[in-house]
């Protein structure tokens, strides 16, 4: 048994009309569909919902649900703002540019180019305050991931035994911190 791919990731919306309308304007994604009901069809509970689907590209969907009947969403107070992010992966450093052009063109703050060694990342809110991350390959990626891989392994024994981060990948980010110490 393998698993194939993800079918959709699903998040908690304010609005879905507002949603659907921001990441067709700010991240070019189509809407593929929308599903209402009034009871939830696994569990049978009543508790009306809007849940819409977006094409974030290559067969990967993006999902939301709009739950009127319920306190307004949060977020773990013990998870720090920057943990739990989706990640979307574009072509290039130009396209990068670009996204982050037009996203600080229509009002959305944007932190970055981060250099993370193997990829480029742009990061971003959505109005939900679901926290998004734009990556570009690095040109040098293929011979990083190369390292990566051969000490993916003894990295995670090391964490596991010392709750410490390894330094085995340090290279990846020692442009980034070089002069901040």
């Amino acid at each position: 048994m393998k698993i194939d791919r993800i079918h959709h990731v699903a998040y908690r919306c304010r609005d879905a009309k507002e949603t659907v309308l921001w990441y067709q304007k700010m991240l070019n994604m189509d809407f593929v569909l929308a599903i209402a009901e009034d009871n939830v069809p696994s569990t049978g509970e009543p508790d009306p919902y809007m849940h819409i689907f977006m094409d974030a590209g290559n067969g990967n969907v993006l999902a939301f649900f709009e739950l009127p009947t319920r306190p307004e969403m949060g977020r773990d107070p013990n998870t720090p703002a920057w943990v739990q992010h989706i990640a979307f992966k574009v072509k290039d450093r130009e396209e990068l540019l670009a996204y982050k052009e037009h996203l600080e063109a229509n009002g959305v703050q944007v932190l970055g180019v981060t250099d993370h060694g193997i990829f480029h990342s742009i990061y971003f809110f959505d109005p939900n305050g679901h926290r998004i991350e734009l990556a570009c390959p690095d040109p040098a990626e293929a011979e990083q991931l190369k390292k990566l891989d051969a000490v993916k392994w003894e990295m995670l024994e090391e964490w596991s035994r010392t709750r410490r981060a390894p330094r085995h990948a340090a290279f990846l980010h020692e442009k980034a911190f070089a002069g901040k110490h």
